[in-house]
């Protein structure tokens, strides 16, 4: 017996999800049903401010009315063709996102994680073909705390347990150092065998963990001094959250792959990108990697929307804009809170550390808090609350939310 989308209460939706589906989350206990702008409506029609952005894939608000429309006006005419046909979209996009971001080439695919596989692909057949290093020897760096999936070639690159847990046997050729170490780096890349190094300009699921300043243009010129590729994982970090169209742009530097997706579709449907230039991206041949959906007409237009409404309205300055505000008046509150250890971030990709241990529910809690109080958020790492808005927030409305942050801590701190 089937229940009508209308008529399911939160309970009913939640007990759904229960019964039928994996265990793979733990969602706040929030049901929404509709979203435009910053805010999030529940089954029931009460108004949250979105503070999570879907980890940074909506940076354009909710069902934003011009990428809507690119999604209705390009499904009315073509969808899918695979890449067994050239169609009339793919072209305009693929040169469209290289002038944008001043790369020779672009790689379309679907998901973040899939990016972040080409990426690796990329840069071992660039280390065989074009660095010289021997057949199967190829090593890629990655740091502690990094996080761009669940495939086995990301987890076989973390260092967190609940990632990698009874999935092994593991990927070959990845090597683990310390993240804003740049010694660690150093040392590392005396082996020759390193072809690339991967990492997140700011580590988004590790708890917004900024790098000391510097760290990327050091790294960048280290691998540039050994002729090893830097990949720049943006797809959290991109698409001008940190207040600049990049993350890597704070640094100054143009990183030899760059991985996007989450907001590049402006959180409509799953769009992610590489790019490269030519040297790169042309040791791939046909029929060496691909996707059925990569680059088709829908995704090429709602991405090509998404970052025409990234453009034209300022997001990214105003990303950097709201973000000074926002740590700046956190940072006044966190001077007589009892609870709040310190802010980081960089535009309106922030966190607050929470004076307690990982195992402590008390991060979980003050986003349920939160979400009574009509703003919802969500902890990682068990002591750390990410707060990353739409950035198409105002002033008026970032201010609206500090209250309901400072009124909710404070909440929490009377009755501890």
């Amino acid at each position: 017996m089937s229940v009508a989308h209308d008529t399911l209460s939160s309970q009913q939706a939640m007990e759904l999800e229960n019964k039928y589906g994996a265990h793979n989350y733990h969602p706040l206990p929030v049901v929404l049903s509709r979203g435009e702008g910053v805010h999030l409506w529940d089954v029931e029609g009460k108004k949250y401010y979105d503070f999570l952005s879907a980890y940074s894939a909506v940076n354009q608000g909710h069902c934003h009315p011009r990428i809507i429309e690119a999604l209705k006006s390009q499904a009315e005419v073509l969808t899918l063709t695979s890449r067994a046909f050239y169609n009339d979209v793919l072209g305009v996009y693929e040169k469209y996102i290289t002038e944008y971001f001043g790369y020779d080439k672009v790689l379309p695919i679907n998901t973040g994680v899939e990016g972040g596989e080409t990426a690796v692909k990329l840069c071992r057949k660039w280390a065989y073909e074009v660095k010289g290093i021997a057949p199967n020897k190829a090593k890629v760096l990655f740091v502690n705390g990094n996080f761009w999936g669940r495939t086995l070639a990301a987890v076989s690159s973390s260092d967190d347990e609940d990632s990698y847990g009874n999935y092994g046997p593991f990927m070959p050729g990845f090597e683990l150092i310390p993240y804003n170490d740049i010694p660690a780096l150093e040392k590392a890349l005396e082996d020759p065998n390193v072809a690339g190094f991967m990492v997140e300009p700011i580590q988004g699921e590790a708890g917004v963990v900024v790098p000391d300043e510097g760290y990327l243009k050091k790294a960048y010129d280290l691998c540039q001094a050994k002729n090893v590729l830097l990949i720049a994982d943006e797809v959290q970090t991109g698409i001008g959250r940190t207040g600049r169209l990049l993350a890597s742009e704070y640094d100054g530097i143009k990183p030899d792959i760059v991985i996007l997706g989450k907001a590049l579709s402006g959180g409509v449907m799953p769009v992610s990108a590489v790019l490269a230039r030519d040297e790169i991206m042309l040791t791939i041949k046909p029929g060496q990697h691909g996707s059925t959906f990569g680059g088709n007409p829908l995704a090429c237009r709602v991405a090509m929307a998404a970052l025409e409404v990234l453009k034209d309205e300022g997001l990214t300055e105003n990303a950097y804009r709201l973000g000074e505000i926002f740590r700046s008046e956190m940072n006044q509150f966190i001077e007589s809170s009892q609870l709040v250890k310190l802010i980081r971030g960089r535009g309106l990709l922030n966190a607050i550390v929470i004076n307690d241990t990982e195992d402590s529910s008390t991060a979980w809690d003050i986003c349920v808090k939160l979400r009574d109080n009509g703003l919802l958020a969500k902890p990682t790492h068990g002591n750390i609350i990410r707060f990353a808005p739409p950035l198409v927030m105002t002033e008026e409305q970032l201010l609206d939310c500090v209250e309901i942050i400072k009124r909710t801590v404070g909440e929490f701190e009377g009755q501890g």
